[in-house]
C-alpha cells in the first residue's frame, strides 16, 4: 500500500498528529514539553478508558443476532414482536455472576443470559440466567446474597465458608443451590446453555385478557457441561474459553441459536395455584403448564468493538413494550429500579444514546443535558406539557389498565401469602429425586463434598448437613460420608 492511501493519524478533534512515537522534547535529550497535546492527549484519554466493572455479572461475552416469531402466541400477546413472522434484531450478552473482569470463564458460578429485542415499540430487555430459578426470592436480600458470594473485605479472598454460611442460613436457596452444584454449574461453552427469563411476567393480548408466562430459551447446540476437574484445569490454561468458543462460533459461520418457548398460566389462577407462582426460587412443572413453542433466536454478527458494543452493553427488565408487564415477583420488581440505576453509576445518565443501547426507532423524549449526552431531545420545549408542538404522551400507548393486577391491604413487610404447597425444599428434593439420572446424582454429590471441603468452618459445616439431608435425606447421609472420607 502506497503511502497516499495510509489514512493519517489525527487527535480527537480530528487534526492531523505528528507522531506516535516522539514527545516533542527541547532537543533530542531535552525536558518533554506540556504543550505536547496530543501526547497529552493521549496519556489522558489512556487514563480514562475503563468504565467501573458491573458489581455483577462483570465477566461475559455478547454477539448481535436476530430473533425471529415462527407460531402464533398472539392470542396471549399483543407485544409486536411475538407477532406471527416478525423478524426482530437483538444483542446477546452471557456472563458470569460472582467473578470479576479477569476471572476464569469456568468457576462454577450462574450464567447471565441477556437479551435487547429492538423492537418497534422501542427496545425489549429480557435479562435473566441459564437457571430457571434463583437463591433468594425476595429483592432486599439480594445485595447480601451477593456480598456472600464476593470477597472476603479483611482479605480480599473467596471464601466457601461465606458463601455456606449465607445459603444455609436461607433455605429457600435449596432449589438454586442444588443447580448450581449440579452438572448446569459449569456450562461447556455459553453455547451449551439454556436461558430462561426466570420471573414471572404478564402478556396482554389485543383483546386486553391476561396471561403470566415464564420464557425458557433452550439451546440447539444440545445441552453440555464441564466436570469440576476439566474446569479447574482450563481456568489455569483457557480463562477465557467460553468468550472464544462465542466468537469462533459466529465468526466461522456456524451461528448458534436457541429455541424460545413459553409457559403460560391463565391469569385467575395465579391466586389459588398450589404454590406461588410468583416466587422466584419455584419452577412451574410442565405437566401443569406444557412449554408452547413461539420462535428462533439466532446470534450471526460479531461485534466490531467488544468495549463498545458489550462492554457498554446496558440492559434492564425496565425496558417493557406493550403487550410485556410485570408481575408481583418480588426480585423482579426490585430490578426493575436497580438495573436503569447501576448503569446510570457505571456508564453515566446518557448510556441510552450508546450503540448497543440506543432503539432502532426514532425518540421524542424531554431527557437533556448531562455528561456525554451528543443527541438533543428535538422537543420544541423542554418541559411538558407544552403548546409549541410536542411530543405528547399516549395514554393508550401502554399504560393499560390491563397490564397490572389488584391487591389490597395494609403496608406489610411480609413473605408472600402462602399458598397450599408453599416450601422450600420440595422442589429440590424431587429435582435430586426424580430429574437428576444416577451419574448426575454422583456428580452432584462430589461437588458439593469439594465446595463444603474447601475451608468451610464446622458450625456451618454442620448446617449445611443438615440443609442436605432436608432436601434429601440420602442425599445428606452420601454427603456426611464423602467428607467424613476426606
Amino acid at each position: 500500500m502506497s503511502d497516499s492511501a495510509v489514512p493519517h493519524t489525527t487527535s480527537n478533534a480530528g487534526i492531523p498528529v505528528p507522531s506516535d512515537e516522539h514527545s516533542l522534547t527541547v532537543g533530542r535529550d531535552g525536558p518533554i514539553l506540556l504543550h505536547d497535546h496530543y501526547l497529552i492527549e493521549k496519556m489522558a484519554q489512556f487514563n480514562r478508558e475503563r468504565v467501573p466493572e458491573r458489581v455483577v455479572h462483570a465477566k461475559g461475552a455478547g454477539a448481535y443476532g436476530v430473533f425471529e416469531t415462527t407460531e402464533d402466541v398472539s392470542r396471549y400477546t399483543k407485544a409486536l414482536l411475538f407477532q406471527p413472522g416478525k423478524r426482530t434484531e437483538v444483542l446477546a450478552r452471557f456472563s458470569t455472576v460472582a467473578g470479576e473482569q479477569g476471572s476464569p470463564d469456568t468457576w462454577r458460578d450462574p450464567r447471565g443470559f441477556a437479551l435487547k429485542f429492538y423492537t418497534e415499540d422501542g427496545n425489549y430487555d429480557l435479562v435473566g440466567n441459564n437457571t430457571p430459578v434463583f437463591f433468594v426470592r425476595d429483592t432486599i436480600k439480594f445485595q447480601d446474597f451477593i456480598r456472600s458470594q464476593k470477597r472476603r473485605p479483611d482479605n480480599g479472598l473467596r471464601d466457601h465458608d461465606m458463601q455456606w454460611d449465607f445459603w444455609t442460613l436461607s433455605p429457600e436457596s435449596a432449589h438454586m443451590v442444588t443447580w448450581l452444584m449440579g452438572d448446569r454449574g459449569i456450562p461447556k461453552s455459553y453455547r451449551h446453555m439454556n436461558g430462561y427469563g426466570s420471573h414471572t411476567y404478564l402478556w396482554i393480548n389485543a383483546g386486553g385478557e391476561r396471561f403470566w408466562v415464564k420464557y425458557h430459551f433452550r439451546t440447539d447446540q444440545g445441552i453440555d457441561f464441564l466436570t469440576q476437574d476439566e474446569a479447574d484445569r482450563l481456568a489455569g490454561t483457557d480463562p477465557d474459553l467460553h468468550r472464544q468458543d462465542l466468537w469462533q462460533a459466529v465468526d466461522g459461520g456456524t451461528p448458534p441459536s436457541w429455541t424460545l418457548y413459553v409457559q403460560v398460566m391463565p391469569f385467575d389462577e395465579a391466586p389459588g395455584y398450589r404454590f406461588n407462582p410468583f416466587d422466584l426460587t419455584k419452577v412451574w412443572p410442565h405437566g401443569d403448564f406444557p412449554l408452547v413453542p413461539v420462535g428462533k433466536l439466532t446470534l450471526n454478527r460479531n461485534p466490531e468493538d467488544y468495549f463498545v458494543h458489550i462492554e457498554q452493553a446496558a440492559f434492564e427488565p425496565a425496558n417493557l413494550v406493550p403487550g410485556i408487564s410485570v408481575s408481583p415477583d418480588k426480585m423482579l420488581l426490585g430490578r426493575i429500579f436497580s438495573y436503569p440505576d447501576t448503569h446510570r453509576y457505571r456508564i453515566g445518565p446518557n448510556y441510552a444514546q450508546l450503540p448497543p443501547n440506543r432503539p432502532h426507532v426514532p425518540v421524542h423524549s424531554y431527557a437533556k443535558d448531562g455528561p456525554m449526552r451528543f443527541d438533543p431531545s428535538r422537543a420544541a420545549a423542554p418541559y411538558a406539557p407544552n403548546s409549541r408542538g410536542g411530543p405528547a404522551a399516549d395514554p393508550r400507548a401502554f399504560d393499560d389498565p390491563a397490564a397490572g393486577w389488584f391487591s389490597s391491604g395494609d403496608m406489610v413487610r411480609e413473605a408472600y401469602a402462602p399458598h397450599a404447597e408453599d416450601d422450600d425444599w420440595g422442589q429440590a428434593g424431587t429435582m435430586v429425586r426424580r430429574v437428576l439420572d444416577d451419574g448426575q446424582r454422583d456428580r452432584l454429590v462430589a461437588n458439593i463434598v469439594g465446595h463444603l471441603g474447601a475451608g468451610v468452618s464446622a458450625p456451618v459445616l454442620r448446617r449445611a448437613l443438615e440443609y442436605w439431608r432436608k432436601v434429601d435425606g440420602a442425599l445428606g447421609d452420601r454427603i456426611a460420608r464423602g467428607l467424613a472420607a476426606d
